[in-house]
């Protein structure tokens, strides 16, 4: 079973723009803004706007053969990208998507939050690619 929403990625062209768009039109306080890293190993730039009740991840490709790349030339000016679900165990939420017949996109690998996560089709979740990341220990309690 899901558990809490952890963040809606949204793919943008410019993380900087992206932010300056939630610091000035939205009011997000600069803290509130991590600071852009790089997850060569996915293909993006990523930063986190920290709202109250959850994030927006910010995600912009890194390189020319980043998965985000086609995305962003099918909407160029970005747009929800994916739904981030925690998961307790990664590997039982990946076994157990595969029993019910869901496409699991990838073997588990450490996301940008530092804990495995997969991706599942959107194909299987009514048009949406949805996000399991285990839960990183010490979270929210």
């Amino acid at each position: 079973m899901i558990g809490r929403l952890n963040h809606v990625g949204v793919a943008v062209p410019s993380i900087e723009d992206a932010k300056a768009t939630y610091r000035d039109l939205y009011g997000v306080p600069e803290s509130a803004i991590t600071e852009t890293r790089e997850l060569p190993a996915q293909g993006v730039k990523f930063a986190f706007v920290n709202v109250a009740n959850s994030q927006i991840e910010l995600i912009e490709p890194l390189g020319d053969d980043s998965p985000i790349r086609n995305f962003l030339e099918k909407n160029p000016k970005g747009g929800q990208h994916h739904v981030c679900f925690e998961v307790e165990d990664i590997y039982v939420a990946r076994d157990e998507m595969v029993v019910r017949g869901a496409k699991v996109l990838n073997e588990p690998r450490i996301g940008a939050h530092g804990t495995p996560i997969i991706f599942i089709h959107p194909k299987d979740s009514n048009g949406v690619l949805i996000e399991l990341m285990e839960t990183p220990k010490g979270a929210h309690g």
